[in-house]
């Protein structure tokens, strides 16, 4: 039975191999499209704890994650912070969206921040060039976004409608790709003397807990974030994503099914006469429908681990020439083997039912 149904399969190699990839494109769709979503997120969130401070502090009332909140915090309100028992160092940051016609989204994250401050907590280090100055229309980039970009020192980026030149370059790359004096954002948005957060430093003999503690009791209008939970925030600060990605999947699952059925139902038509010879000579229905089944399956199969085998090889060419990061993991990929095993059952039911309810007489007798 085995050696029929790879028979079946070998009969049309064309029709098999295009439903088959029909199949590994509905997969890649799946698997990529996730991938990227929560890669770019978790890379995102993994550069924001990447600040060497264990506490992000910022006012109350503030929505989503960072680049669209308002200057509200007093920079004097360093001072106060580091009043408190627990707390080594604190460090004022601004972040912001500027428009950018060469990004995806459309937008760009800058960092407003004073260089020597933020570079001691964050253990950055200059790499080529020099660093930001207290004021001025310069910029400081991470290696990484300089090599996807091709850029180096003395290039120009435009932020803000106008030009900033790029005085140096810096490791590891930390909180926004790109950071310019926090003097500089703060006149350009009106914000003089506010920041949007402050990122704490804790003392040795004190957990990031005691002193968000700490900070709660005394700020209790404000937000008090452990840095080491942004990636759990980042995953679940977006819900309209996850519904489209629950909806992607239900759409690409939908269209394997439809692949298969058709594949199914034109083979079922096309053997309509060697179901009747089996029939003929005392196959059963249920062996019959399960033949029809087993193919639908096997081309599923091989449409899942051809998507896989897709998504991985263009991650490969995507981290080539991008930053972005598509992340696969092992739980999407059991989703995607069982929903789409599934998808292939369910286009294989008609036309297995309809082989087996063939009559053998009908069956012989069709041109």
């Amino acid at each position: 039975m085995d050696n029929l149904v790879f028979s079946n399969m070998l009969h049309r190699p064309a029709r098999t191999v295009v439903s088959i990839l029909g199949i590994a494109v509905g997969v890649l769709l799946i698997v990529f499209t996730i991938g990227l979503a929560n890669g770019t997120m978790r890379e995102r969130a993994t550069r924001e704890a990447n600040v060497g401070a264990e506490i992000m502090f910022r006012a109350s009332g503030t929505r989503g994650m960072s680049g669209s909140e308002a200057f509200r915090l007093l920079a004097s309100l360093a001072n106060d912070l580091l009043k408190l028992e627990g707390v080594s160092a604190v460090v004022p940051v601004a972040q912001n969206n500027v428009s950018a016609e060469d990004n995806n989204s459309g937008s760009r994250l800058v960092d407003g921040v004073n260089f020597d401050e933020y570079a001691q907590v964050a253990g950055l280090s200059i790499i080529e060039g020099r660093k930001i100055e207290a004021s001025g229309d310069e910029a400081v980039i991470d290696t990484g976004w300089q090599r996807q970009k091709n850029l180096k020192v003395g290039d120009k980026l435009k932020l803000y409608e106008r030009e900033f030149t790029i005085v140096g370059t810096y490791e590891p790359a930390g909180g926004a790709r790109i950071k310019i004096p926090l003097q500089t954002m703060q006149t350009q948005l009106g914000g003089e003397g506010k920041v949007t957060a402050f990122l704490i430093k804790v003392k040795e003999n004190f957990t990031p807990e005691q002193v968000a503690e700490m900070l709660h009791a005394q700020f209790p209008e404000n937000q008090i974030i452990l840095t080491k939970e942004l990636e759990e925030l980042y995953m679940a600060g977006i819900p309209a994503i996850n519904v489209f990605l629950n909806v992607f999947i239900g759409i690409a699952a939908a269209i394997s099914a439809l692949v298969i059925l058709l594949t199914m139902y034109t083979t079922v038509t096309e053997r309509t006469r060697q179901i009747g010879i089996m029939k003929s000579l005392g196959m059963s229905n249920a062996k019959i429908g399960w033949i029809i089944a087993q193919e639908a399956l096997l081309i599923s199969f091989c449409g899942i681990v051809g998507g896989i085998l897709l998504t991985i090889i263009l991650r490969f060419l995507l981290t080539q020439i991008t930053t972005l990061v598509v992340e696969i993991s092992p739980l999407v990929l059991a989703i995607t083997f069982v929903v789409g095993l599934i998808g292939g059952a369910l286009g294989a039911l008609y036309p297995a039912l309809r082989a087996a309810r063939l009559d053998a007489v009908d069956a012989l007798s069709y041109e």
